[in-house]
């Protein structure tokens, strides 16, 4: 960690180059990102150092998107933005000075340690780049770009639940675990106590009412969500954050005059924000001038390619106009800006069975279902319709589904499903027997408890569960042990 003395000798060294820094920020503001760094190339204070290296990753951000733009169509365009300077300018943060290595202010310096994640999650180096902004979030807990970019480094709520005891006891990690448990489509209830603990902290924050419009929308409360969002527009009628989803509130609600009125409004106060350009793609999307929408939904592109609403809903415009690979190609690109968006999973799974490539199809549908436990029985349900007849994974995963939520009746009847076709195919017994176990198990609880209080009134199935278990007479498998056990508890029963 920084000590005072490095603290008070950054800052003797910021005061001798301020002057510089303070004329480079004005070019800074201006987007001369290239003049930017030419001033402050011979500056040692931390300050210096990252506006210089942050214009130079910039400018190479942009010469990039360039360069790819202008090879769109050619035999060497890529499927997206290829920024080759990227390990120069890691080079450049890690570097020697006059022959000396790295002063620690530099080396341990918030910022700096911040844009170091930055490059390195741009190189896929998810590890390093999760390390790099940990530590800056530690050392200035305040910078919310940081908590974003670390937000974008997890990719699942085991992985975030890991990192929590390495991260400060700050509001601002509240802040970011709501955001990712709404991200990750949590349960509300598991939610209240978060939510209610940072609205004592911020009474007013439109931050934390916007996330609770987020967890309605996720969980298709669409009366709650407009709600929400009405009443933050009321409070500032000028705010842009999370208008996208507003606006797919909106669509989805049919509701076509507040929309128009909200993309009229908007238009005057900012149209060239990617969240405005994605109003007005839903409101002509929801009058079916579906080239007017994907139109918009590129021009937002234009202005963020990061945007993933307008990826995936430029993919949704393209299957209404039967393209098929055009769709495909959008949904790809949002996966890669999020792959934890379940709609371009869904609609990647969607066009794939249009294409009649149900193997695809069934992989994708599979992706979306672990993303969103609450809509991923459906969505499986479609996924079944699209596999081989001899697959057996999509009744693993639906009976997998059905056990989560606790409905273990319609789990057993998924696994019994399994065994036959199994059985059928001559598999090996190891390669079925979890799902023996797991129904002949249903059938001897079942039984069991019998007239209890909680009974079930479905009938038990002692034949099944024989039938079930005797596969496992002399076998050597794994699940032997578990079978004998139930074989004894089915005597018991029977006597």
């Amino acid at each position: 960690m920084l000590t005072e003395e490095d603290i008070r000798v950054g800052d003797d060294m910021f005061a001798l180059e301020e002057d510089l820094f303070m004329a480079a920020r004005e070019c800074f503001n201006s987007k001369e990102f290239e003049k930017t760094a030419h001033i402050l190339r011979e500056c040692k204070s931390p300050q210096a150092r990252f506006l210089c290296v942050y214009s130079k990753f910039l400018a190479s951000e942009k010469e990039a998107l360039d360069n790819w733009t202008y090879r769109k169509g050619s035999r060497t365009y890529d499927e997206k933005p290829v920024n080759e300077s990227l390990p120069s300018l890691l080079a450049t943060l890690s570097d020697v000075n006059n022959g000396e290595s790295q002063d620690q202010r530099n080396e341990m310096d918030p910022f700096l340690l911040y844009l170091k994640g930055v490059i390195y999650g741009a190189l896929r180096r998810r590890a390093e780049a999760t390390e790099c902004l940990i530590l800056s979030v530690r050392a200035y807990p305040w910078n919310w770009s940081c908590w974003l970019q670390l937000g974008a480094m997890i990719e699942d709520p085991e992985e975030w639940t890991s990192l929590q005891e390495h991260l400060p006891d700050h509001p601002v990690t509240k802040m970011l675990a709501l955001r990712i448990l709404v991200e990750f489509n949590a349960p509300p209830e598991t939610l209240d106590d978060s939510v209610n603990e940072l609205t004592e902290l911020f009474p007013h924050s439109l931050f934390i009412r916007s996330q609770k419009a987020l967890l309605a929308y996720h969980h298709r409360d669409f009366d709650e969500a407009e709600a929400i969002f009405d009443s933050i527009l009321e409070i500032d009628p000028y705010r842009i954050d999370s208008l996208d989803i507003f606006a797919n509130i909106l669509y989805v609600q049919q509701s076509r005059a507040k929309l128009s009125d909200l993309a009229q409004r908007f238009i005057r106060t900012d149209k060239d924000r990617p969240e405005v350009c994605g109003l007005i793609g839903n409101y002509y999307s929801l009058r079916c001038e579906h080239e007017k929408a994907v139109k918009y939904f590129r021009r937002a592109i234009q202005l963020d390619p990061t945007h993933l609403a307008a990826w995936t809903l430029m993919g949704h415009e393209y299957i209404e106009m039967k393209n098929p690979h055009a769709a495909i190609e959008a949904y790809r690109r949002a996966i890669d800006v999020n792959r934890k968006d379940y709609r371009a999973w869904y609609g990647l799974g969607k066009t794939y069975e249009l294409l009649d490539m149900t193997q695809y199809a069934l992989h994708y549908y599979q992706r979306a279902a672990a993303l969103r436990w609450n809509e991923a029985i459906d969505c499986m349900k479609r996924a079944q319709l699209c596999a081989d007849s001899t697959e057996t994974s999509h009744f693993l995963f639906l009976a997998a589904l059905y056990e989560k939520i606790g409905d273990i009746a319609t789990a057993a009847m998924y696994h019994r499903q399994c065994v036959e076709i199994s059985q059928k195919l001559g598999k090996h017994l190891g390669e079925y027997a979890k799902s023996c176990i797991f129904a002949a198990r249903y059938e001897v609880d079942l039984a069991a408890n019998r007239g209890g209080p909680n009974s079930s009134t479905e009938a038990p199935n002692l034949q099944r569960a024989k039938q079930l278990l005797e596969p496992f007479a002399g076998a050597n498998v794994e699940e032997t042990p578990a079978a004998e056990e139930l074989s004894r508890r089915l005597r018991q029963i029977e006597t």
